[in-house]
């Protein structure tokens, strides 16, 4: 497959406000593994990166608590079925909520032979991928930092399914996968390790 040079994609903003409140999220909050073979909106995946990893003020806070704001997490997507977005692997950026592309292609059949061939990963329209950078948060507190790491990583996927409720799409979190394989279909660097696959896709 083909590697793409360096590609920036500025997604649409994000809003603030929706039909669909918290307490009705939590309420209708399933996991769902069988999605239609619509598309998902651009607009649709940059509101789901937003409620992942996205920016709330100008320093730089995030939507998922971190310990000591020092945001270790990674966050990826493998792009199979979005309107105005190229098949291909990404990576988001927070701080300008944008999407690097690295990777041409329809990669889903990679990502499900990764992930022990489950169905939802092949089925889905999109797949975010989040992964941890230990480091960034073991320079300060230690071991201690992993498990810190790992708590805002259920913090972020806990947002992105209750953002997929409110936009009536569907999701699963998955962390059954071969840690290598991942690794590298990410790019994903020393001392990177995935955490979650998350398929999306319309119900």
């Amino acid at each position: 497959m083909p590697e793409r040079a360096p590609e920036l994609i500025k997604l649409p903003e994000p809003t603030y406000k929706s039909r669909t409140s918290v307490e009705e999220a939590l309420l209708r909050r399933r996991s769902v593994r069988v999605f239609k073979e619509t598309p998902v909106m651009l607009g649709e995946l940059s509101q789901l990166l937003w409620a992942g990893q996205g920016r709330t003020d100008a320093r730089g806070l995030r939507t998922a608590p971190s310990a000591g704001a020092l945001y270790p997490l990674e966050l990826y997507i493998v792009a199979g079925n979005v309107s105005d977005l190229p098949q291909g692997i990404y990576r988001y950026s927070p701080e300008k909520h944008e999407l690097s592309g690295f990777s041409n292609g329809d990669r889903r059949n990679d990502l499900y032979n990764a992930a022990l061939g489950q169905s939802s990963i092949r089925r889905a329209a999109v797949v975010l991928v989040l992964s941890a950078v230990y480091e960034r948060i073991t320079a300060k507190y230690g071991e201690r930092g992993i498990r810190y790491a790992h708590m805002e990583a259920g913090h972020a996927a806990q947002n992105v399914c209750l953002q997929a409720v409110s936009l009536q799409l569907g999701t699963v979190l998955i962390g059954a996968f071969q840690d290598g394989n991942v690794q590298r279909l990410f790019k994903m660097g020393v001392g990177e390790s995935p955490l979650y696959l998350i398929p999306i896709g319309k119900i």
